[in-house]
């Protein structure tokens, strides 16, 4: 990549990351249950990760949720680390997918497998940590499955993965047009290796979960 390209990738990620924000901050959907909050932040996060690669993905959505902490969220650290999960496994199933071959069918496969990757890891961090933010037996949280958290993320992801595939050709299209997107995005090599570090990624991550849910039931935690 050249420095032009460089500065250029950096200008558009700023610009996507800026925009991710602005949708965190001002087209919120808070209280949904009375815990839960919707906003598109992951539409854009997204749309970045399919134009750039997943890791810049999984970066923009830590500077976004790391800025909703200090702005608007209520929920500190926990809050931080169940927003980033949720739009990091959602962000990073998809892009990862969709970069193995960049179609339309491989968009729409690494979405849903997005949305049902995020689904389960929510309802696993849900039971892990929800009882410590808000004082609730885990049976609780348990009840709570079937009524809300299921409900409320499937439809978010839904709607997430219908907004991108509804604006990311026109997208594509505008950030070319500005310059800032060339028309060969980023090489296979690039993304073998990006795609080999939000494998590991993912998959340290499902080892940590499954082993603190083990510790749950064993009444270690």
């Amino acid at each position: 990549m050249t420095n032009s390209n460089r500065a250029k990738t950096i200008c558009s990620l700023a610009m996507l990351t800026a925009l991710a924000v602005a949708a965190d901050l001002f087209l919120r959907l808070p209280n949904i249950s009375g815990f839960l909050t919707y906003e598109p932040k992951d539409v854009i996060l997204t749309i970045g990760a399919f134009i750039y690669g997943p890791v810049y993905g999984l970066v923009m959505a830590l500077i976004t949720c790391t800025v909703e902490m200090f702005t608007v969220s209520t929920t500190g650290p926990i809050g931080l680390l169940m927003n980033f999960l949720s739009s990091a496994v959602f962000i990073g199933v998809s892009s990862v997918i969709y970069h193995r071959k960049k179609t339309i069918s491989r968009a729409i496969i690494g979405l849903v497998s997005g949305s049902l990757s995020m689904i389960v890891i929510m309802l696993l961090w849900n039971y892990i940590m929800t009882p410590i933010y808000m004082g609730v037996p885990r049976e609780a949280v348990l009840a709570m499955f079937p009524t809300v958290l299921i409900p409320f993320n499937a439809i978010k992801a839904g709607l997430n993965s219908a907004l991108v595939l509804f604006l990311y050709k026109g997208a594509v299209t505008a950030l070319r047009k500005s310059g800032l997107v060339a028309e060969r995005e980023s090489s296979d090599n690039e993304n073998k290796r990006m795609n080999t570090v939000i494998i590991a990624v993912v998959s340290a991550l499902l080892v940590a979960t499954m082993l603190l849910v083990l510790l749950i039931f064993a009444g270690i935690l």
